[in-house]
């Protein structure tokens, strides 16, 4: 499977390095928020990561639903259940929960069609920060703290009419921001679709911290600072 470079699996624990996580961040997600780097004061494992670790130690449903509860650390071991049922949390050794997931349906253990939703689910995600996100910060006039960019994956779920694909892609067809003080709440709509055909649709939300009033010249440093680090 695609993933096993970024864990470490030992019988039901499963350990994530930083280094490891990082390189999913920006290898497979292109997702190059700071809190993912190797040695950053808040680093933490990419949402995106768990997501594709339940997926592929468990299969893919029709339909699934996940919200975070907490982020993972360096190495932090993380208990992999052998048998879960409809509705289950991964845990640390020490009973700490961090990701809750409810699944219902049909369950696909197809490496090839779980690798092209894992694929096409963390590629749209590493999209939004700058095609999504910032514009609709502009639209209402709020920013994040560029000095503190924090961005958090808060929960997401979707529904699929069927396994019969082997390449998948996310459109997005609804967007909404809801700001109370300092804090956004994001909710992003999508259509999954495969060569054309919408089979199955989603939705994803996100906390956006430390609002303040939107300032066009920090806001474009900010976008510059994103890509350069995706540059380098």
């Amino acid at each position: 499977m695609f993933l096993s470079p970024y864990f470490t699996k030992q019988d039901q624990s499963v350990f994530i390095s930083a280094q490891q996580a990082s390189d999913f961040a920006k290898k497979v997600a292109e997702d190059f928020n700071p809190i993912h780097d190797v040695g950053a004061k808040r680093f933490c494992v990419p949402g995106d990561l768990l997501f594709a670790l339940v997926l592929t130690e468990y299969g893919l449903s029709a339909n699934m639903k996940f919200k975070f509860a907490g982020m993972v650390g360096d190495n932090v071991e993380l208990h992999l259940d052998k048998s879960v049922t409809e509705k289950f949390s991964i845990c640390d050794t020490k009973g700490k929960e961090y990701l809750h997931i409810e699944r219902q349906g049909e369950v696909c253990k197809c490496d090839v069609q779980t690798a092209a939703f894992i694929k096409s689910y963390v590629a749209f995600s590493g999209l939004n920060f700058i095609h999504v996100l910032m514009p609709m910060m502009k639209q209402h006039q709020v920013m994040i703290n560029p000095d503190r960019p924090l961005v958090i994956y808060e929960s997401m779920s979707f529904h699929l009419d069927h396994f019969d694909f082997t390449t998948m892609s996310l459109h997005l067809v609804d967007q909404a921001l809801v700001i109370n003080g300092k804090r956004g709440d994001v909710t992003l709509t999508f259509e999954l679709q495969s060569e054309g055909k919408v089979i199955g649709s989603g939705m994803k939300t996100l906390v956006l911290s430390g609002l303040r009033e939107y300032d066009d010249e920090k806001a474009q440093l900010l976008c510059d600072a994103y890509e350069s680090r995706k540059q380098r």
